[in-house]
């Protein structure tokens, strides 16, 4: 779509279908979950502007979203669920097509199969919302704290412009940044707070682990002893490893690293990051447990769900990690029912005020949960 022109044509308004109980998800809501579903009920039929929803890594926000967009469309709403990456659409369209089985539902981002984007429902990332004017009754933000959106105008400028004049926006984030935080304290922002996961269980605490030699080690290329030790004596062995870098170059070097160092631990060590045209392939691979050893960069700090992994973030202090980074990617441990825990370390040469700000979010996040 770069440097391409923009039209938009006047016409009489779509009549879209109303569907009775399209619903088809037969799962079961929590408590809490039930709470923040009533609520984005109460405010897509009272047709209120905006709402956000707060809930934690792994509360189920999707889930949450069911009801109301059931409600949305009996009452034949058009409806987008955009988030600023494409991996997260790419894990959303089975998730939201099961769970409306009769609704078509189309997915739209940079080099998707679909193009048209004609459909009632439609999940999307916020890029592609540029293609719309004036469209859309329901749009639901997934991560609006996340780059790019949160860093990029023209991202909320077409959010925006895609929304009708009389819309609902719901709003969902696990880390609102400030200006959303200073909303809801002045009560000019209608929001729920879900403090649990889904299973009930507390978020996984991060353990920050101190290496005076980190930044010499990886100048000289060589994978830092202290890393090397954590991964031989984790506490579970059988759970997959997630390393965050900061870089992509450093992604590629430490792969090529650990394939030589750690052969006994790990059968199948790769790399991912944006630039790499096999990623949507190695996720897909990582989730089915054929790769053991995953290092990424912060493209999988959120919006991907893994069962059972321990996390550790490499070069913690690097400014690429602020306070809402780090809190999103520990919540990549710990996601499943079945293996509710995780191991979470912040490898690093000097705390930051990002590193110790988020692991007193976590902690704020359990106590209002009651751990």
């Amino acid at each position: 779509m770069e440097c391409e022109y923009l039209y938009a044509c006047s016409g009489e308004e779509v009549k879209w279908t109303s569907y009775n109980s399209c619903l088809t998800w037969e799962g079961e809501l929590t408590k809490a979950q039930q709470h923040a579903s009533n609520q984005i009920v109460d405010a897509i039929q009272k047709g209120q502007s905006e709402f956000l929803v707060w809930a934690v890594c792994g509360a189920g926000k999707t889930e949450m979203l069911f009801e109301g967009i059931e409600v949305g469309l009996k009452l034949g709403k058009r409806i987008c669920i955009a988030t600023p990456r494409a991996d997260v659409v790419r894990e959303l369209k089975p998730r939201i097509q099961e769970a409306f089985q009769e609704v078509p539902v189309q997915a739209l981002y940079g080099g998707s199969e679909e193009k048209e984007g004609s459909s009632q429902l439609i999940i999307a990332t916020t890029h592609q919302l540029l293609r719309f004017y004036r469209t859309f009754d329901i749009v639901i933000i997934d991560e609006i704290d996340a780059f790019p959106y949160h860093h990029d105008p023209s991202l909320s400028f077409a959010v925006n412009r895609a929304k009708k004049t009389k819309h609902t926006t719901i709003y969902l984030t696990a880390t609102p940044r400030k200006d959303l935080r200073l909303r809801i304290a002045l009560n000019k922002l209608p929001h729920t707070f879900v403090p649990l996961r889904y299973h009930g269980h507390p978020l996984p605490v991060p353990t920050l682990q101190i290496s005076y030699s980190l930044q010499k080690a990886l100048n000289e290329k060589k994978v830092p002893q202290i890393l090397l030790h954590w991964m031989k004596n984790r506490q579970n062995p059988n759970r997959q490893l997630l390393i965050f870098v900061p870089t992509i170059s450093l992604a590629d070097e430490l792969t090529t690293y650990l394939k030589e160092q750690t052969e006994v631990l790990f059968k199948k060590v790769v790399s991912v990051h944006a630039e790499d045209e096999d990623r949507v392939v190695k996720i897909n691979q990582f989730r089915q447990r054929e790769i053991d050893l995953l290092i990424t960069t912060t493209i999988l700090e959120r919006g991907v769900t893994f069962p059972s992994v321990d996390v550790i973030v490499l070069d913690a202090g690097h400014e690429v990690f602020d306070e809402a980074a780090l809190v999103q990617i520990a919540g990549r441990a710990g996601r499943s029912a079945d293996d509710p825990t995780g191991e979470i370390v912040f490898l690093h040469d000097g705390k930051t005020t990002a590193m110790v700000n988020a692991v007193r979010s976590i902690k704020q996040m359990n106590k209002r949960g009651g751990f």
